[in-house]
């Protein structure tokens, strides 16, 4: 679709800093992104600015620069850890005479080589057109007006215009499936609520081991490896806790500092299973100097996605790779599980784990007599349909006297829509004494 430069493996990689010191992590992290993608490093480009140059982003002698080294190198790439315009993506691309991707179109490339399942490339797809969209302007500054003559007339429209519309056209379509997607994992999110199975979620930043860890507790074989995204696809899985408690357990992408907004929007549905979690582990690298950062970032995805609200477990992994350190469960000051050490590698306190996780769900459970009247009939078919009632009767005014039981955010939930708070027995009503006697 663009005249653009063809893009290779061997890269230049630049990084520019806007603050009065450099962070060697950040820059790491840039390296493991462009080998994540399969890119060569040929050679490192750093430097600093009050702000970014209108045209090209970096100064002009900066340009020159990297152009030495893409001759020198006879590089095929210039990657940059930060967000480019259109046109200084196309600007750079003419003074360097290669490619130039930005950082995130870096990480829309590991996505598109990582995706394994349907949904998973629908999403990959739908989030690099998005960003494509804004890039359009590249490759057709030649052109004037289609091509006239017998046979070629066209309607009058540009070749921007024409793949504009076709962009357009293809992203509604994409939409149109993912929320056929959406709608079949929706359909099973309710049998899971209709058979009282509550949901845990594995977050955290990428490379943090939420494979490894959903691994080791499922005897699940998810890809799992020591680089960024090494997983896309969700993957559920049932666990048994012991006690007679299971659940539910999702591996979710991992997150990481700025990720692009498009592929945010475009995993929403993947990202549903985190949003209508009844837990949250969030899996922090324990030996990671930078996990406070870390942890802040996934905070911000979390709030991005709607999915704050959560109650979440912090779980320490990679503690065999710190000196000192055991197995372990840290409370907070009501006593309820707050932090889990753990080592998702060596299998070091998942006991802790599974103890901590049944507490918290049981915690996370609600089990109420209600009085619902006539007028209630939409609420009374609801809470059939999610499975929550334990128990049933009507009594001589034709009233239903009901014991349910339900994860703590489908009652607020509830609450929301029909006042359920409204319909709880007052424990000195002999109605509410007989039918709680009667609950298993």
């Amino acid at each position: 679709m663009f005249e653009r430069p063809t893009g290779g493996e061997r890269a230049i990689l630049v990084h520019l800093d806007f603050s009065q010191y450099t962070d060697q992590q950040v820059i790491e992290e840039f390296k493991e992104l462009a080998l994540a993608a399969g890119a060569e490093i040929a050679a490192f480009v750093t430097g600093s600015r009050r702000s970014p140059d209108p045209k090209y982003f970096a100064g002009s002698g900066k340009v020159d620069e990297i152009l030495q080294l893409v001759k020198q190198h006879d590089a095929d790439l210039v990657i940059f850890n930060h967000t480019l315009s259109p046109i200084q993506e196309r600007n750079l691309e003419k003074a360097l005479s290669c490619m130039v991707l930005d950082r995130t179109s870096l990480i829309l490339d590991i996505f598109a080589q990582r995706a394994r399942s349907h949904e998973g490339k629908l999403q990959v797809e739908l989030a690099q057109l998005r960003h494509l969209s804004t890039r359009l302007v590249r490759g057709w500054t030649h052109l004037e007006r289609q091509k006239g003559g017998i046979g070629l007339r066209g309607p009058g429209e540009t070749q921007l215009e024409t793949d504009r519309r076709l962009l357009a056209v293809r992203i509604k379509q994409l939409k149109h499936k993912l929320e056929k997607v959406d709608r079949q994992r929706e359909q099973g999110r309710r049998g899971r609520k209709r058979a009282s199975l509550p949901t845990v979620s594995l977050v955290g930043y990428t490379n943090a081991g939420k494979s490894t860890l959903f691994n080791t507790m499922t005897d699940a074989d998810v890809y799992a490896a020591d680089q960024l995204f090494a997983t896309l696809d969700p993957t559920l899985r049932r666990v048994e806790l012991g006690d007679k408690q299971s659940t539910v357990l999702a591996d979710t992408v991992g997150f990481i500092s700025n990720l692009p907004h498009d592929l945010v929007a475009a995993f929403r549905s993947t990202l549903q299973e985190t949003r209508e979690a009844d837990l949250l582990l969030h899996v922090i690298d324990a030996h990671d100097p930078k996990r406070n950062d870390n942890i802040h970032e996934v905070n911000t995805v979390l709030e991005e996605i709607e999915a704050d609200d959560r109650p979440q477990l912090l779980i320490y992994n990679k503690i065999d790779l710190i000196d000192g350190i055991s197995p372990r469960i840290d409370r907070d000051e009501e006593g309820k599980p707050s932090r889990v050490w753990l080592s998702a590698q060596t299998g070091e306190g998942l006991d802790e784990l599974r103890e901590a996780m049944t507490e918290l769900l049981q915690s996370a459970t609600i089990q109420e007599s209600l009085i619902l009247g006539h007028e209630q009939g939409k609420l009374h078919a609801k809470l059939h349909e999610l499975g929550t009632v334990l128990l049933e009767e009507t009594d001589q005014e034709g009233r239903w006297l009901m014991n349910v039981r339900m994860p703590a955010a489908t009652w607020q939930g509830l609450d929301k829509h029909f006042r359920l708070n409204d319909c709880i027995c007052d424990n000195s009503s002999p109605d509410c004494l007989a039918i709680e006697g009667k609950a298993p």
